[in-house]
């Protein structure tokens, strides 16, 4: 095929999106510290104006860009919504820490812009080197953000152990990615997969080889095991905003990578990743479960978390029709709200000199602040899968994908494993409310207005578990629309 169409407009948003974080970047050096509330509220401005655009351009066929290097279909632009909400919480709950700590600059503002304008590419790239420079532009822009604290030995060090394990894994990727050229002889996702399903057209054996690696980068992406090693140490050193960033918004992004591999490009190969698939959500899910319960660090326990909420995920991916794909969707966008209010608390608790990462530290918070450990408990049951929170939907709906494709087991194993979880998450509402507080109670941190949107962030996870057909139905009509299957 031949496409020369340029048809810029379908990437309206993420132009604007560059060109605003830019005029940012140039703007802030005559903005001194004192007036640096300016930078943040443009930079939310911007983020208000990407996501109108994003609405404003939804469309249920998909429409392509740059000579069908970049596609504007529902599942994208639905992702990239969620993206764009995810990193205005960063924002928001971010502000007191970042002042507090001195990191309230420029940098940090533009660079989780470029993050967010890397994981948009990645969510509509419809060609490999898209797919590539999406993903680097987002990887790039968190190495950055990790090591922004300078002054801290634990950022520096994070930053390193990320950087030299993304690197590795990106190195993989892209050769799994070369594979994939040498067996097909393209760089688009749907010329792949079309030549792939045709025997004469490809080379299967070598586009085997290609996907061992591409899952593997994908596994690394994600924070799946056995390419977990980076994620409990980021979460650690980094300042809580950008472990903020890290858990939340990017999942979207890399859950819309997969699905471009794996469900679009390897669709012929859907037994061989499936089973590729099933070994990284078993170990996620035991591995992150049954670590998480010897934290002492709240920051660490949400990173092992992660890597069993990724296995969750990989649950529903790996069932491979609209009913996995859509519960998989459907868990990305409940876990990105449910982890940006676990640490819109943690921050809101922090102060100068003064963390809150130690899970004694939210000893006899009930006492205390009682509102924010209400809306902490709301977090915890979500995330332990309680009835009528949103989380328990979320598992409901993989689960239920899972046991349709006939591997009960499977299904029958991640329920232990949510059941060992729900352990470490009900350890926290114990502290809070059984346990007596250490010390006098301190002032929260934040103003009004970022308290006002926690809450209503954390109320949410309740709201939309009471309410949760019409997000599911929206998802599963964007993977229908967006996905030749």
């Amino acid at each position: 095929m031949t496409w020369t169409s340029l048809n810029a407009w379908v990437a309206a948003p993420e132009i604007f999106l560059f060109c605003a974080t830019c005029a940012i970047l140039l703007l802030d050096l005559f903005v001194s510290d004192a007036k640096r509330g300016f930078t943040h509220w443009l930079s939310l401005a911007v983020l208000v104006v990407t996501g109108a655009l994003l609405v404003r351009g939804y469309h249920a066929a998909p429409q392509y860009a740059f000579s069908h290097m970049f596609v504007a279909d529902p599942l994208a632009t639905l992702a990239k919504v969620g993206m764009v909400v995810g990193v205005a919480l960063v924002l928001i709950y971010g502000r007191s820490y970042a002042a507090d700590r001195g990191i309230f600059k420029g940098e940090l503002y533009s660079l989780a812009l470029f993050s967010l304008l890397g994981m948009m590419v990645m969510a509509s790239a419809i060609n490999l080197l898209t797919l590539y420079v999406g993903l680097e532009l987002l990887s790039l822009s968190l190495y950055a953000l990790v090591a922004l604290r300078r002054d801290s030995v634990e950022s520096t060090e994070a930053a390193m152990k990320y950087f030299v394990l993304g690197a590795l894994a990106s190195g993989m990727l892209l050769y799994g990615m070369s594979m994939l050229y040498g067996a097909t002889a393209s760089l688009n996702v749907l010329e792949i997969s079309q030549r792939l399903m045709v025997e004469q057209s490809g080379n299967p054996l070598l586009a085997t080889f290609g996907l061992v690696f591409v899952v593997t980068g994908i596994a690394f992406k994600l924070g799946a095991v056995p390419f977990h090693m980076w994620v409990p140490d980021v979460y650690q050193g980094a300042p809580t905003p950008i472990t903020q960033l890290i858990g939340s918004a990017p999942k979207l992004a890399a859950f819309a990578f997969t699905i471009r591999l794996l469900a679009q490009a390897m669709e012929g190969f859907t037994p061989e990743w499936r089973s590729m698939l099933v070994v990284l959500a078993v170990l996620s899910l035991a591995i992150g479960n049954l670590t998480a319960i010897a934290q002492t660090n709240i920051k660490r326990m949400f990173a092992y978390s992660t890597i069993s909420h990724m296995g969750f995920l990989l649950l529903g991916i790996l069932v491979g029709n609209v009913v996995g794909y859509s519960a998989a969707f459907f868990y990305a966008v409940t876990y990105m709200l449910t982890a940006a209010a676990g640490f819109g608390v943690v921050m809101l608790l922090a102060r100068q000199g003064f963390e809150a990462d130690r899970l004694d530290d939210y000893k006899g918070l009930a006492r205390t602040h009682p509102w924010f450990a209400g809306m902490l408990l709301l977090v915890m049951f979500s995330m332990a899968g309680v009835p009528v929170f949103v989380g328990f939907f979320a598992k409901l709906a993989v689960l239920k994908a899972v046991v349709d494709l006939g591997m009960v087991w499977l299904a029958v194993f991640a329920v232990a494993m949510s059941l060992i979880g729900a352990f470490y998450y009900l350890r926290v509402v114990k502290l809070m409310y059984f346990d007596e507080p250490e010390g006098a109670a301190a002032p929260l941190s934040g103003c009004m207005f970022t308290r006002v949107v926690l809450s209503l962030n954390c109320l949410a996870l309740l709201g939309i578990g009471l309410f949760p057909n019409d997000l599911l139905l929206l998802l599963t009509n964007a993977v229908e629309f967006s996905l030749p299957i």
